[in-house]
């Protein structure tokens, strides 16, 4: 059993930062791409920002320059660090990696950006 636990999450006003951390723990073995994803009220999951195995690294249009995704294979962790936040950034930020053909996902952490 895999489980993913993410944090970071908080309060932050607009044009400020915050960092992501997801940990991956239990039967491990290698982990291919990471991502986070997120969902605000009365929306619908969307993906942010992905990092494959070998490092390459995606983000949504909304969020480019402003976010930035790392993955520390030692640790199985992946981190987003949010720049610039802006009130539409608010949302539950989940995390989920994939090993094999299987798919593990985090409960999620909050961030709410006050205006």
């Amino acid at each position: 059993q895999v489980l993913l636990v993410e944090s970071g999450g908080g309060l932050v006003q607009a044009g400020g930062s915050l960092r992501l951390s997801c940990a991956a723990s239990g039967s491990i073995f290698r982990i291919n791409s990471m991502n986070w994803s997120r969902q605000a009220p009365g929306k619908q999951r969307e993906w942010v920002a992905g990092i494959t195995g070998g490092g390459s690294r995606n983000y949504i249009d909304s969020v480019k320059g402003r976010f930035s995704i790392s993955r520390d294979n030692a640790k199985n962790t992946v981190y987003l660090q949010m720049n610039s936040l802006k009130p539409e950034d608010t949302a539950v930020y989940y995390c989920n990696a994939y090993m094999g053909s299987k798919n593990y996902w985090g409960q999620g952490t909050q961030v709410t950006v006050s205006s």
